[in-house]
């Protein structure tokens, strides 16, 4: 496991999975810019590959995976970029902002849940987001929930804050009247 600049991170930190060894691939056949991403070389001279995995030691010795560095999650053994859905959300006209998470429900399974700021204030509606989607992206990248916000959780960077989002299973769903939807999105 190996930080920002390629130092490994000391036992029980979290870090980047790289893999060397005799085994490795050169690159990604005829796609040169992501081989350069993904494929450096460390300060000894040995070839890396950069899995995009956060990982940490746990004390008894086992590799734990943390999560993503960026944001591609598998849902029924599908890898999904979830930038790829953001941009097709934040294209439709009704939507001004949007995030899309990967959220874990109670059977140990994991769905897409979009959240969206509507454009102008207007109410959204869910089917119509779905069929905006449907017609662009593969059904596996379709979220299953969607939940209207008046803003984005924003961290200090003006990144968005995926630990900030309701839980989807509280917040108001698009196009459903809840009685105190205010504080669950305001």
């Amino acid at each position: 496991m190996l930080d920002e600049a390629l130092r490994p991170v000391p036992q029980g930190e979290a870090g980047e999975l790289c893999v060397a060894g005799a085994g490795l691939a050169r690159g990604y056949l005829e796609r040169p810019q992501l081989t350069a991403e993904k494929f450096l070389t460390d300060a000894s001279g040995e070839r890396l590959y950069r899995t995009g995995d956060l990982v940490r030691w746990r004390a008894d010795g086992e590799l734990e995976f943390l999560g993503r560095l960026d944001e591609q999650v598998k849902i029924r053994g599908f890898r999904i970029e979830l930038h790829e859905i953001v941009a097709v959300l934040d294209a439709h006209p009704a939507v001004e902002a949007s995030a899309v998470v990967a959220h874990e429900d109670g059977q140990s399974s994991k769905r897409l849940v979009a959240y969206v700021v509507p454009a102008h204030g207007e109410p959204l509606e869910a089917e119509v987001l779905q069929s905006h989607l449907a017609r662009l992206l593969p059904d596996y990248m379709v979220p299953a929930v969607y939940l209207e916000l008046a803003e984005l959780p924003l961290t200090s960077n003006g990144k968005v804050d995926r630990e900030a989002l309701p839980d989807p299973e509280a917040g108001r769903k698009v196009g459903e009247v809840v009685d105190n939807a205010r504080r669950l999105i305001g």
